[in-house]
């Protein structure tokens, strides 16, 4: 087992990187694109990856133990099977897509979404019976699944579905960290199956491991003085600024 060899200010980055998993474990999601861009400039981008997945499943650990209480298993159903199917397109995709093609497809998609959010207020009614669809699950589901196999990039996806349910701050942030713990263990061996995780990065998680869990009780601390229309412009926020990195 050993670290994979970087520069001192390289491991600097990985360190806030690190803590940001931790950050968004804890309650603000958005604030994943941070790491999923910075493994990205130091390491090869498919290799990224799998480098951040372990760490990833580390905080979703740490938030499972945090927030075990808060989750709404209605909607975690709902989105389980079109997640899971997601998941298997993205592992039989990972071989042929550039990350030039998917970037922006999925910047776009959550835009899209994003814009749907806001319309909201405007076409409420009719927003409501489409949230709450069974077609708007699977879709929002099988491409949350899709994005965190191929780019861990479902945080925004997954977002903005559990925001469009209209969950308190709580349930959203414990319904989120039982999501991601459930398919990113799932991942796990597929990544496996392809080389993305390697001794290196399996030893990284661990030895970030106190980082992360530290970035786990600031992100739940945030949440829990944060009040709830703060909470959900942020999380919109930090959704529409992942897709526009994504898409330039």
């Amino acid at each position: 087992m050993s670290l994979p060899s970087l520069a001192p200010s390289q491991w600097l980055l990985v360190i806030i990187s690190v803590f940001c998993v931790g950050i968004a474990k804890g309650g603000l999601p958005g604030v994943s694109m941070i790491p999923i861009l910075v493994f990205a400039e130091i390491f090869p981008v498919k290799a990224s990856t799998g480098m951040l997945l372990l760490p990833l499943i580390v905080g979703d650990l740490v938030a499972i133990a945090v927030f075990r209480q808060h989750a709404d298993w209605r909607q975690l159903r709902r989105v389980a099977a079109p997640a899971v199917i997601g998941v298997l397109l993205g592992w039989g995709s990972l071989g042929w897509l550039s990350d030039g093609q998917l970037r922006p497809v999925i910047g776009g998609i959550i835009l899209i979404l994003s814009a749907l959010q806001l319309l909201r207020h405007r076409f409420g009614a009719w927003m409501e019976h489409t949230y709450h669809s069974p077609p708007f699950a699977w879709l929002l589901g099988g491409l949350g699944g899709w994005t965190t196999m191929l780019a861990n990039a479902a945080g925004p996806v997954m977002s903005l579905f559990f925001l469009a349910m209209r969950l308190p701050k709580m349930m959203f942030v414990g319904t989120t960290a039982w999501f991601f713990c459930i398919i990113n263990l799932l991942k796990a061996p597929f990544s496996a199956q392809l080389g993305l995780i390697t001794w290196p990065s399996l030893t990284l998680a661990l030895v970030t491991a106190p980082v992360i869990a530290g970035g786990v009780l600031g992100g739940r601390w945030l949440v829990q003085r944060m009040p709830q229309r703060l909470f959900e412009l942020l999380v919109l926020g930090f959704a529409i600024l992942g897709a526009l990195r994504l898409l330039y």
